[in-house]
């Protein structure tokens, strides 16, 4: 389900085509035209999960229909306390996620068995964030004692094609009853809104991660500027990358009429690293939040410092099975933790605030995109060696690069530099994310740079890994 391939386009065009086409064939037969079109929209997502692949397919229908049921046998058997219950069907929504991410690194990495059936396990697109949306549909009919819905609408929650791969993890306040009175219906207000973002959605993804994705050069061990240059690189790649899917999903979702949450909110745009993590991949900060810093006891106990390293080492396995992640996710959870204990003795001024935050987050990048341990550790090393800054090093910095690379570089770093201005004029001073990028004018220039930039060749949305 890439929104950056025609494929996807043709097979959703298609599938309208033939929904609303046998929804004005039948509908003198249809004694409910509310149900056909949630029946319509269910057989959409369910297809589209079906076009990316048959296991795709497979192991998400087992974890809907698992979840569902489950649910529905813990609230008919036993009632609305069935807190023991949990630890079963919770486990059991957990168990294909685990077999196809982390198996292998459990199995070969910590234990050392050496199954090689393992190593080449191919991750279902999106089984980390439907799992976690599943889990959370589960938390909260129960811990809000909600009825269960009609198995219908659930799946419609639950297979909602927009977000069901890459986010935002919506939750069943927000989705479940718009899911419940949806209806294709013709909105010239909503349609406008939706391809507002949709329009940001492919610049940010087609026309600044896609070209920055092909000067990544992470072959250097020894060179600090090399190293650098890659974190920036990177780090402005998966924000584009991932915001782009984001506000592209966002406007598919509006145009049928349903508003999803915000993932992100300009994160470079933080003075801190605590509000770097309220703006970046909003709604999973938000399930780590609520089942699992709150129940361990969040920040009002003499223990909050644990917790928060507790959470960010669950969220940094959660984005990969590797040491590395770990290492990335207990990384945030220092800055975090020191962020908190140096609030309380310094008010750091605004742009120095800003510029920490940043040194901060693309140090910790290196950790994401360097899967290698021992050349995440000699590029580490590096980082922190001043010989490594050496300016003969500095001068082999654009060997690296042909002319043609660097020109590229020059003018993606540029853009990019321009869009976070874009960017912070809308937080800062409107007050409304990406508010600068949904004006006429600016939108007609974004498209065109999508089209005249675009690279030409297809990168698949960098989270569609996790």
């Amino acid at each position: 389900m890439n929104f950056a391939e025609f494929r996807f386009w043709a097979l959703l065009a298609g599938l309208l085509g033939i929904i609303l086409t046998l929804r004005i064939l039948v509908r003198r037969w249809v004694r409910s035209p509310d149900e056909f079109d949630r029946c319509g929209l269910v057989l959409i997502g369910l297809s589209l999960l079906l076009g990316v692949s048959r296991i795709t397919f497979l192991i998400f229908l087992a974890v809907a229909v698992g979840t569902y049921f489950g649910l529905k046998w813990i609230l008919q058997a036993h009632g609305r306390a069935p807190r023991r219950y949990l630890l079963i069907l919770i486990p059991l929504q957990l168990l294909p996620l685990f077999y196809y991410k982390y198996a292998n690194f459990v199995v070969n990495d910590v234990l050392s068995l050496n199954l090689d059936s393992l190593r080449h396990l191919i991750i279902p697109v999106g089984i980390s964030f439907y799992t976690f949306q599943k889990v959370a549909f589960v938390l909260d009919t129960l811990a809000f004692q909600q009825p269960l819905p009609r198995f219908l609408d659930y799946m419609n929650f639950a297979s909602f094609f927009p977000q069901i791969v890459a986010g935002p993890i919506e939750r069943r306040k927000n989705l479940l009853p718009q899911m419940q009175a949806f209806r294709f219906a013709w909105n010239p207000t909503a349609i406008d809104t939706g391809v507002s973002w949709i329009v940001i959605g492919f610049y940010f993804k087609c026309c600044l991660a896609d070209n920055l994705a092909e000067l990544l050069r992470p072959h250097s061990l020894d060179n600090a500027y090399v190293i650098w240059l890659n974190n920036l690189l990177f780090g402005l790649r998966i924000y584009y990358d991932f915001a782009g899917y984001s506000l592209i999903a966002l406007g598919l979702a509006r145009c049928l009429g349903i508003k999803l949450t915000f993932n992100f909110e300009s994160p470079y745009c933080s003075g801190s690293i605590t509000e770097f993590w309220r703006r970046w991949h909003i709604t999973l900060s938000q399930w780590f939040r609520d089942y699992l810093y709150v129940p361990l006891g969040g920040g009002r106990v003499a223990w909050w410092a644990a917790n928060v390293m507790i959470v960010f080492l669950v969220s940094g396995i959660w984005h990969g099975a590797g040491w590395n992640f770990v290492l990335w996710g207990g990384l945030h959870g220092l800055f975090l933790v020191i962020n908190r204990f140096a609030a309380r003795w310094w008010r750091v001024p605004s742009v120095l605030g800003w510029a920490l935050t940043m040194l901060a987050t693309f140090l910790a990048w290196l950790c994401f995109y360097e899967t290698r341990l021992p050349a995440l550790a000699a590029k580490l090393k590096s980082i922190f060696t001043p010989s490594a800054y050496a300016l003969r090093n500095f001068h082999l910095l654009p060997s690296h690069w042909n002319g043609a690379q660097l020109l590229v570089m020059g003018c993606m770093l540029v853009l990019c530099a321009a869009t976070l201005l874009g960017e912070w004029a809308s937080v800062r001073r409107v007050q409304e994310p990406f508010a600068f990028f949904r004006r006429p004018a600016v939108l007609i220039v974004l498209a065109a740079l999508t089209v005249i930039l675009s690279p030409g060749k297809t990168n698949g949305f960098i989270y569609f890994a996790f």
